[in-house]
């Protein structure tokens, strides 16, 4: 059996981005196809976005958002109740 698993990374070419790079690699066994995949290109940013892409770095595994990337992002409700949009008292 020749089966690989399709791990793909989307990158902006940050250092975050790099660091997570970094550490796929580590990881990666023979068995792992590993891409990198620039969020700049409107075609991986399409991509991106039907897997439920919210923030970068992002990993999927054999088509599928890994878990540890999911529901992450900015939302509008904790920019709020941060302070955003509030004036100073």
């Amino acid at each position: 059996m020749n089966a690989k698993r399709n791990i793909e990374v989307f990158s902006s070419s940050c250092p975050v981005c790099a660091e997570a790079i970094n550490l796929i690699h580590r990881l990666a066994c023979d068995a792992c196809e590993v891409s990198v995949l620039d969020m700049h290109d409107p075609q991986v940013a399409k991509q991106a976005k039907e897997l439920g892409v919210r923030s970068i770095p992002a990993v999927a595994i054999d088509g599928r958002l890994a878990e540890c990337c999911s529901g992450r992002g900015i939302a509008e409700s904790a920019l709020r109740a941060a302070g955003l949009g509030q004036p100073v008292a």
